[in-house]
């Protein structure tokens, strides 16, 4: 077991046991816990009750925070032509075709989000082993397969906020919600957008407790269980 430092130890002193937290408690206690010299990310994780190996039961989708992230979002569009011209009038920091995916191909990654035009996919997919597992490959289940007049708007979003989720292997969904250095009513409302997309993603193969259990953490401190009732009620208003 990784042994912890000094700092992590102290900041455990602030949970109540195996207690757990209503979701603005939760928030103030996670943004004083974290201790780092830098503006450690609030994170929100969720157990969910889906099986990860049946293809009906997969959980994936898009909140937008309508706070942001607290960071700058680079964002690379694959798309020529008329689409091309399109994406650099709306703000997108790379665009371009063949010439982006051999530099993929080399080992650049300096972006956080990436889009393409649906005639770029068959270019795009030789990519996936790259993007999938960074969780930047561009996929119509996700809205980044993006057609040229809905440009403007997707990479509108991805400035302001725009996080994508997904299961993983273990049946968890893992999702920024912002700097712990935001205004608590900022990560709420913040959370309250990603609990209402998860929400609206249930997958219809979905049986029985569709989210286990949820928990805040920052970047460098512990976890914050969650009262899962209150935090589910953030989706009903």
């Amino acid at each position: 077991m990784t042994k912890r430092g000094k700092k992590y130890q102290e900041t455990l002193k602030l949970l109540d046991g195996g207690g757990t937290y209503s979701p603005e408690e939760g928030i103030e206690l996670a943004k004083k816990m974290a201790y780092a010299k830098f503006d450690e990310t609030v994170e929100l994780h969720l157990r969910m009750g889906v099986d990860p190996r049946n293809a009906t039961q997969q959980v994936r989708g898009v909140a937008l925070l309508p706070h942001g992230l607290g960071k700058e979002v680079r964002v690379l569009v694959f798309a020529q032509g008329e689409a091309e011209r399109i994406a650099k009038d709306a703000g997108a920091d790379f665009v371009g075709s063949d010439e982006l995916v051999k530099k993929i191909e080399g080992g650049w990654l300096d972006f956080d989000s990436a889009m393409a035009t649906p005639d770029m996919m068959s270019r795009v997919g030789k990519l996936g082993k790259i993007l999938g597992r960074r969780g930047l490959m561009p996929n119509p289940k996700s809205g980044t397969v993006v057609a040229a007049e809905d440009l403007p708007r997707v990479i509108g979003d991805a400035r302001k906020g725009r996080v994508e989720f997904k299961l993983d292997r273990t049946a968890i969904i893992h999702v920024p919600l912002g700097k712990a250095s935001f205004e608590s009513d900022r990560l709420r409302d913040n959370l309250t957008a990603v609990i209402e997309a998860v929400v609206r993603a249930k997958p219809s193969g979905a049986k029985g407790q569709y989210v286990k259990s949820a928990s805040l953490s920052t970047t460098m401190g512990p976890g914050v269980k969650l009262d899962l009732s209150s935090t589910l009620a953030l989706s009903s208003g």
